[in-house]
């Protein structure tokens, strides 16, 4: 007797995978995805009978007698910060579906997945999706991919012909002979490539058909039923109605029944508990998302995707592995491996960086990685909620470095007294289900919070201004002096000392003023009143004088430097004129 074989899906970000199993399920579950993005493994059963069903005549053209009770498929995240979980799929697979699209051929993804195919050995077949794409193909009411070849037009052919080849000599440069699937010699050697479309089923009957043949010639000796002890990987705890805490197994070994002993990973300890039920989703179903109601089951034989209901619960962690045990002194074997798992995985430093919180260990590896690759540090990372202490070792970083200063919070909850602290220290908590935007809003917020502070900055300095006294606008002589001036460039601000062209010291303005009302700056082109403290008309203050703010060397060094992207092309050109007039009194003025 043999089990069923898992099989894992692999490929880019929106080239597919989902879609296609939605399709052989007859679910939609790509549909109800977070932006239509798969973030966390799942699996489903697809059982013979199916296979049988949407094959139907290609059976007897391709003399195939199916043995295997049906495939296990596991559905892994595209995007590329999932490295890890598609290595644990990966790993855990007896094949592999590697889901191209047709017209864009292969991407990163495609080629770390092949990378990862390599590494664990995986036999794999590559689904060429989206025919349905390609000018001119008209779609057909048959799942067979020969079918629907059929109706094609020559020039519409001649195009898949050659996305196909293209898709061989790719393939041929990575190490694998290829061909497409009716074209194979040997289908030990070649890899098959299967032209199909997710959206109208086309060419699903050669995948599946493919898929099983491939595993019960190939794979019978590993596809044996082994009768020990229950081996998996734990992909998510749930609260269930009834239930309270359960737990998301993918069993890929052994047995496992209902009121045997188990340990599971958690973050502080391992957990061992009982089996106090197993449910299993039904046949097509999704577990992660599934339609229908899971069934009761009092045993179940690896490979499946179950949901194991158990007391104590609280403290496992998805991401962590799930062992069958018979007495409770194996589980510290389990604890053993786990702790290097965590203290891998689970950072705290007193480094300025990022807080960062996610749902699973698995959430966690891919957005530490994905952190790391953009250079921003980690302050702390961990799994679970958002709590107070969390946000206010954000604050802390954030007194020291305003830029690093933010929680970062995957598919997780912000506990009230958290929220409340964030609001009264000032902390931003950025709350995202999908990774690669969480990571778009923190590299946004850090550029934001950049160009705050360089602003604030700016408010501190002494900006370049040039005026020109206008003739017949004296209003006041002296203490102070008030003038009509036009500004001919620059930011005119009060408090800015001025000084004349030959860098005599004229007095500071107190006020702008236009039609009687204050202003908080004037630009160019502007025609203002100011009142210049220690000013004296007819004595350093004299009608058509030309003006300028005298800038202290420091802030001169910083508007040239970081901050001259905040000035106009005005201002840069008159903070240039005043660097020279400086100069004749400071020659180091201005030089970097």
């Amino acid at each position: 007797m043999i089990r069923q074989p898992i099989v894992s899906v692999l490929g880019h970000v929106d080239h597919g995978k989902t879609t296609l199993l939605d399709r052989i399920r007859g679910t939609t579950v790509a549909a109800r995805e977070a932006g239509q993005i798969t973030q966390h493994v799942g699996a489903s059963e697809v059982p013979v009978e199916t296979i049988k069903k949407i094959c139907g005549p290609l059976l007897d053209t391709f003399k195939v007698s199916l043995t295997v009770p049906g495939l296990l498929f596991i559905d892994t995240p595209g995007h590329e910060a999932f490295t890890n979980l598609r290595k644990r799929g990966g790993a855990l697979a007896d094949l592999a579906v590697l889901v191209v699209d047709v017209k864009e051929g292969f991407m990163p993804q495609t080629l770390e997945s092949i990378n990862i195919l390599k590494t664990y050995r995986t036999p794999f077949l590559l689904a060429a999706n989206k025919i349905d794409t390609l000018p001119g193909w008209r779609p057909s009411n048959s799942p067979s991919f020969l079918e629907s070849l059929k109706i094609q037009r020559p020039a519409v052919v001649g195009e898949l012909e050659d996305r196909i080849y293209e898709e061989v000599r790719k393939l041929h440069e990575l190490g694998f002979e290829a061909e497409r699937f009716d074209r194979v010699t040997d289908f030990s050697k070649q890899v098959c490539i299967v032209p199909l479309s997710a959206k109208t089923g086309e060419g699903i009957a050669e995948l599946l058909l493919i898929l099983s043949g491939l595993a019960q010639k190939f794979l019978k000796r590993q596809l044996s039923v082994r009768p020990g002890a229950a081996r998996g990987t734990v992909l998510e705890v749930k609260e269930e109605v009834g239930l309270g805490k359960t737990i998301d197994v993918i069993l890929y070994d052994g047995c496992l029944r209902q009121g045997d002993l188990f340990a599971v990973g958690g973050l502080k300890k391992v957990v061992v508990s009982t089996v106090k039920a197993i449910l299993q989703p039904m046949p097509l179903d999704e577990i992660r998302d599934p339609e229908k109601r899971f069934r009761r089951v009092k045993s179940v034989s690896a490979a499946a995707g179950i949901k194991v209901a158990a007391s104590d619960l609280e403290e496992a962690v998805a991401g962590a592995p799930f062992w069958g045990i018979t007495k409770e002194e194996e589980a510290q074997e389990l604890w053993r491996e786990m702790q290097t798992e965590l203290e891998r995985l689970r950072i705290e430093s007193k480094i300025d960086g990022v807080v960062l919180k996610a749902d699973a260990l698995g959430s966690l590896e891919a957005l530490e990685n994905l952190l790391t690759s953009k250079n921003v540090p980690i302050r702390l990372a961990d799994v679970g909620d958002v709590s107070k202490r969390d946000v206010v070792e954000a604050g802390a970083v954030g007194r020291s470095d305003p830029t690093l200063g933010v929680v970062l919070a995957f598919n997780v909850k912000v506990l009230p007294d958290a929220r409340e602290e964030a609001e009264r220290l000032g902390v931003s908590i950025l709350e995202e289900n999908i990774i690669y935007r969480l990571v778009e809003r923190l590299e946004e917020w850090r550029a934001g919070r950049k160009e705050e502070l360089r602003r604030k900055k700016l408010e501190g300095l002494t900006l370049p201004v040039k005026l020109r006294v206008k003739p017949g606008y004296i209003f006041r002589r002296s203490g102070p002096a008030i003038v009509g001036v036009e500004v001919l460039g620059g930011i005119l601000r009060p408090k800015v000392p001025l000084i004349t062209e030959e860098a005599r010291e004229v007095g500071t303005v107190r006020e702008i003023q236009s039609e009687k009302r204050g202003l908080p700056e004037a630009r160019k082109g502007q025609e203002v009143a100011v009142s210049v403290e220690g000013g004296v008309v007819g004595r350093n203050l004299f009608e058509n004088s030309i003006l300028y703010s005298d800038i202290p060397r420091n802030d001169v060094l910083a508007l040239k430097g970081e901050l001259s992207s905040l000035l106009p092309e005005d201002a840069l050109a008159v903070l240039e004129e005043i660097v020279g007039i400086k100069k004749r009194i400071e020659p180091g003025y201005g030089v970097m």
